[in-house]
């Protein structure tokens, strides 16, 4: 329990931000999860989904969800599978 205003008031905003931060680390996580299973079934699936990925992990990376080195690791494992599915 806060004990001043601006303590509950921090509360609140944490709450609140760490909501919006796991949204965004649930989103980025689960079209990765997804984009590994159609590279391996069905590569022209993952061609279209490619974009998405690298666009939810951009945005992960520019509020500070995850680092901008770990967003460009992912997005070049993510186009290596890709270019290996679709041989």
């Amino acid at each position: 329990m806060a004990n001043t205003a601006s303590a509950a008031k921090a509360h609140r905003q944490s709450v609140k931000r760490r909501a919006r931060n796991l949204g965004r680390s649930r989103a980025y996580k689960s079209i990765l999860k997804e984009f590994r299973a159609a590279a391996a079934a069905e590569p022209k699936k993952a061609a279209e989904m490619m974009a998405l990925l690298q666009k939810k992990l951009d945005k992960a990376a520019k509020v500070g969800v995850i680092a901008k080195n770990k967003a460009s690791r992912l997005k070049s494992g993510a186009a290596k599978l890709l270019a290996k599915s679709a041989k």
